[in-house]
């Protein structure tokens, strides 16, 4: 199978995805890129940063015109990312290859429980609220950086535990945040020199885009539990496969 193919065929999995789980999907753009198109760690990281920006900034307007954007929140969830999210992509281009894919593994092993075994913590008080919220904000840069993953899986609970945001709130201010900590972290590996096949991102980005309209009509038709353990279990199969790899 041609290269093209693949890429178009990864970015349609991935964007139905996240289209029809809000988030999450694009956990699976890396190991796509490293093990289906030939990609290195690094590169793959950068690659799927592109990729989740184009695909979360699509989105985010989408959820924009329909109201579902808190601008004031995600812009401070978001800025205690932005740090973090530089730093994070900086060291991620100094490391070993087998260190990243060992650390995306247990942070692909991770969304998956997270979708098994939603959280039901109470929500804190509000001082407490505050600080977890700057807390959470970093840590989501963080991962974006380091990892070139949306991180929607760790920002939706946090908007909607944390903040007290609805679900339909917190899913469209994800996507802000998460523009804006790929953005950053994007800026810091400009100057990295990592080589980027545009031939390749450029049709995973696009079908991406487009399998996510799809994955909104697919939620439809199948419960959302349903297609979260469905996800997960993919996912912790994936994260398997990595580990071992990192580990070999």
């Amino acid at each position: 199978m041609s290269t093209l193919i693949l890429a178009l065929v990864a970015g349609a999995v991935i964007g139905l995805a996240l289209g029809a789980l809000g988030g999450g999907g694009s956990v699976l753009a890396v190991p796509a890129l490293i093990y289906l198109l030939g990609f290195t760690p690094a590169a793959a990281t950068t690659a799927s940063l592109i990729i989740v920006t184009a695909t979360s900034a699509t989105a985010l307007y989408t959820h924009a015109t329909s109201g579902n954007v808190r601008w004031k929140t995600g812009l401070l969830f978001a800025a205690a990312g932005i740090l973090p999210a530089i730093a994070a992509a900086t060291l991620a281009t100094r490391l070993p290859a087998a260190v990243l894919t060992a650390a995306f593994a247990v942070i692909a092993a991770l969304a998956a429980l997270r979708m098994l075994i939603p959280s039901n913590a109470d929500r804190p008080a509000l001082p407490a609220r505050h600080t977890r919220a700057a807390g959470a904000g970093a840590g989501l840069g963080a991962v974006t950086g380091f990892l070139g993953v949306g991180g929607g899986f760790l920002a939706v609970p946090a908007l909607v535990g944390v903040l007290g945001l609805r679900m339909r709130a917190a899913v469209g201010t994800s996507l802000l945040v998460i523009t804006v900590n790929s953005l950053a972290a994007l800026a810091a590996r400009a100057g990295t020199h990592t080589p980027l096949q545009w031939a390749v991102i450029a049709p995973f980005a696009g079908a991406a885009i487009l399998g996510a309209w799809d994955g909104k009509r697919l939620a439809s038709k199948i419960s959302g539990p349903t297609l979260q353990r469905i996800f997960a279990i993919a996912l912790l199969a994936v994260a398997a496969l990595m580990l071992t790899d990192a580990l070999h």
